[in-house]
C-alpha cells in the first residue's frame, strides 16, 4: 500500500528544500501532494521548479490567495492517487522518517487512522511556548468529550488514514480549524484511530509559526459545531 503525501504550503521557501528531500528519501511515499497557499516569498516558484524536477513523484498545485491550511488541504485531497494519505506540514518540526511506523498499523488492519502523538515520547515532549502546550491539552481534551475518543494530541499535523477514508469527509474549514472537524468527522463515521509517538521539534513564530490565539479560539468553536448531529 503505497503512501501518498499531502503538503500544504504557505511562505515556507527558507525550509521547502529540505522537507521535501526528506519527504522523498522515504522509500514508502509514491506522491507528494504540494498545494501553495498563496505564498508571497516565492514558495510557488519553488514548488514548480521542485516538480519540474521530480517528475511523477511530485504534484503542484496553486491557490491563487491565501486562505489557511485547510483551503489548501481541500484543495489537494481530489488529486491524491495512492491507498494512504499522509498530512505533512512544510516546515521541519515533523520528522519524515516517522512515516513507515506510522502506516504500519493501517497496513496490517490494526486500525483506520493514525495520528502522531507530540505527547508521546518525553524527550520530545516539548512546545516553543507554553500557552502553546497547554492549549493543544485543552482543545484535544474538548474534543475527546464530544468524539469519544481518548486522544492526546488531536491537533497534531500527522494524521494517516486511507485515502478513501479523507476523500469521503465532506470538509469546510480553511484553516486551522481542519484539526478539529476532521476528528469530529471521522468520530461520526466510527473510524478507529490509533496513537503513536512521533518526534517533533518545536519552532517559534520568529521562525515562521503561524498558529495563533484566534486559532484557539476557532477551534474550540469548531469542536462544538461539529459535535451537531446533521454535520458530515
Amino acid at each position: 500500500m503505497s503512501l501518498s503525501v499531502l503538503m500544504p504550503c504557505y511562505n515556507e521557501a527558507a525550509h521547502l528544500n529540505t522537507v521535501v528531500q526528506k519527504v522523498l528519501s522515504q522509500a514508502c511515499v509514491t506522491e507528494l501532494i504540494m498545494v501553495d497557499d498563496g505564498s508571497t516569498d516565492g514558495s510557488a516558484d519553488l514548488m514548480s521548479r521542485l516538480q519540474a524536477k521530480h517528475p511523477g513523484r511530485i504534484r503542484a498545485l496553486f491557490c491563487p490567495k491565501n486562505k489557511g491550511k485547510g483551503a489548501a488541504i481541500r484543495l489537494g485531497i481530489p488529486s491524491i492517487t495512492q491507498p494512504i494519505t499522509l498530512i505533512q506540514d512544510a516546515d521541519l518540526e515533523y520528522d519524515p522518517s516517522d512515516y513507515e511506523k506510522l502506516i504500519a498499523p493501517i497496513k496490517t488492519g490494526k486500525t483506520d487512522v493514525v495520528y502522531g502523538t507530540r505527547f508521546g515520547n518525553a524527550q520530545r515532549n516539548h512546545f516553543a511556548y507554553r500557552r502553546q502546550y497547554w492549549a493543544n491539552r485543552v482543545l484535544t481534551w474538548l474534543s475527546n468529550q464530544f468524539t469519544g475518543y481518548t486522544l492526546t494530541d488531536m491537533q497534531t499535523c500527522y494524521k494517516v488514514m486511507k485515502t478513501e477514508q479523507i476523500q469521503a469527509l465532506q470538509l469546510a474549514e480553511n484553516r486551522f480549524g481542519i484539526e478539529p472537524e476532521l476528528t469530529a468527522k471521522l468520530a461520526k463515521k466510527k473510524a478507529r484511530i490509533q496513537e503513536l509517538p512521533i518526534r517533533y521539534h518545536a519552532r517559534g513564530y520568529e521562525s515562521g509559526k503561524k498558529i495563533g490565539v484566534k486559532d484557539g479560539l476557532w477551534a474550540i468553536y469548531c469542536i462544538l459545531k461539529y459535535a451537531l448531529p446533521g454535520l458530515d
